[in-house]
């Protein structure tokens, strides 16, 4: 594959399938498009150096949040050589895995799970490589030319986007444009980077999910010193609904069901069912962060501090740090707290119209007016995951992981369908190379 530092041909390359980003979304349509044998012709492209997950998250203890056997293959293939198990197997720590008992893999584990599967791919992946653009081709109108970050021109028959959702900044501190605020997702780099520009002696986690617990947790075990805030708009830290009725919702059976509710009732049943994986954590790290609380109270060193039923009104920066000016919404009383660093557990953004949604991810702006939209005026999926075409016909568009909004919680940021969806997005992608006329159509 391409490499970062070789030089830049001005001929374009053409491919069956482009895949934008190798996260596991991709990851596993790659298995699925090997096990078909539909084409060779298949390029990702990853902005990372080498395949990774949630690298900045892998924090001592932590696991995931879903059956380790809701992978890349295993629901849909049992017998794959890309499944959990044969990982295990090949690591020689199968026995020593099933030993632990543990109903949730490590995350430290699965993520080397995911290195492991897709080091079987780098034939088809280019790292260190981004889209910058994504237009419809001029000369063949109905496919897709993406220039790359390496300066590369590249033609698909079909596209599977798939760069992960865009991370949510609240506005209050979007409008701050401070490199002492930082999303969940960097914070590992960030906090490192922090302490070589100055002491660190306080920080404020926004946000009261499993993420949000965990970021303390890990904070006041590694930083024994740290005074840390956590600021949230709820009363309390909510436990997440894993009752096996609500679980359901990881069912291929609940997708059909979800996408054929109109928008409403989409959003309607989203909000009943929004603790299932938000604004919520398991109940061992609320025990946990419990514990650490009364313990430190023992103690008589209090260093973590909750300031719950809050809003933030404002964030400033000087030369001490970071300002937020907030306000307790049972007192009413206006505060303000000075901290060295804010790490944002504020979640991501899904498809829509509301506060912390986008109508469609950025990278798809000179695209986007080509398909239709719902009545939200966000881009309308069709239940294989395909955009659909307002006007003239166009080859394959995939959104592969950015569709809960439409297909509802199995989506987005979850394995648990991975091998379901993938494997749908395949079978379509086969069908139309199949039987695709191979007749130039210029615009």
């Amino acid at each position: 594959m391409h490499q970062e530092g070789e030089p830049v041909s001005d001929i374009i390359e053409e491919f069956d399938v482009i895949g934008i980003g190798f996260g596991p979304g991709n990851i596993s349509l790659a298995v699925s498009l090997e096990e078909k044998q539909t084409t060779d012709s298949v390029l990702f492209l990853e902005s990372n150096t080498a395949p990774d997950w949630q690298p900045e998250m892998l924090l001592a203890g932590s696991d995931i949040q879903h059956n380790p056997l809701r992978d890349f293959v295993t629901p849909r293939n049992p017998i794959s050589p890309y499944g959990f198990l044969s990982y295990l197997k090949s690591e020689n720590r199968l026995f020593e895995y099933l030993n632990l008992g543990l109903e949730f893999a490590l995350r430290k584990d699965y993520a080397r799970y995911v290195r492991w599967v897709a080091r079987h791919f780098d034939r088809w992946v280019s790292y260190g490589e981004t889209a910058i653009t994504i237009t419809l081709d001029s000369t063949f109108s109905d496919r897709y030319r993406i220039e790359t970050s390496l300066g590369r021109s590249l033609r698909a028959k079909v596209v599977s986007f798939g760069p992960g959702r865009t991370p949510y900044i609240p506005p209050q501190f979007e409008q701050c444009h401070s490199s002492r605020i930082v999303h969940f997702t960097r914070v590992t780099s960030t906090l490192s980077q922090w302490q070589t520009e100055s002491h660190l002696t306080s920080v404020a986690v926004i946000g009261n999910s499993q993420s949000a617990i965990e970021l303390i947790l890990d904070l006041s075990s590694r930083y024994p010193h740290l005074r840390i805030h956590n600021i949230f708009r709820g009363y309390s830290y909510q436990l997440k609904d894993v009752s096996p009725f609500t679980e359901h919702i990881y069912f291929p059976e609940f997708v059909d069901e979800f996408y054929q509710l109109n928008i409403e009732q989409q959003k309607a049943l989203t909000r009943e069912l929004w603790r299932s994986n938000y604004s919520s954590a398991d109940h061992d790290v609320i025990k946990m962060l419990y514990i650490k609380l009364y313990e430190q109270k023992l103690d008589g060193r209090e260093r973590i501090t909750l300031h719950n039923m809050t809003d933030i009104s404002r964030v400033t920066e000087n030369k001490s740090g970071i300002e937020i000016y907030y306000k307790n919404k049972i007192s009413d009383k206006v505060r303000k707290l000075q901290v060295d660093g804010v790490i944002l557990a504020t979640g991501f953004k899904n498809m829509g119209n509301e506060e912390n949604q986008e109508r469609n991810h950025p990278l798809l702006f000179n695209v986007a007016d080509h398909f239709k939209r719902r009545e939200d005026g966000s881009l309308h999926v069709a239940r294989d995951y395909c955009l659909e075409s307002n006007d003239k016909p166009l080859s394959p568009f995939f959104l592969n992981g950015l569709c809960e909004s439409t297909h509802g919680f199995g989506d987005a940021g979850s394995f648990s369908l991975l091998s379901i969806r993938s494997w749908l997005i395949a079978e379509k992608i086969e069908h139309f190379l199949t039987n695709q006329v191979q007749k130039p159509q210029h615009g």
